[in-house]
């Protein structure tokens, strides 16, 4: 999974759903931890700004 900073709004609707705690929000940014995060999707469904995408994927 892959933030894209310029369409995030930090709106943090992708933490709540996230059920691993893979996700931080901080002042200026999300990231989501690789190395914790299961990819099951649950951030790409609710995220309003399609900010999130799967790593490598080119849309």
């Amino acid at each position: 999974m892959k933030v894209n900073s310029s369409l995030c709004d930090i709106c943090g609707t992708c933490v709540a759903v996230c059920p691993v705690d893979a996700i931080r929000v901080s002042e200026f940014c999300v990231h989501i931890e690789m190395d914790v995060c299961t990819q099951c999707g649950n951030c790409l469904q609710v995220c309003p700004a399609r900010a999130i995408t799967v790593e490598g994927d080119a849309s």
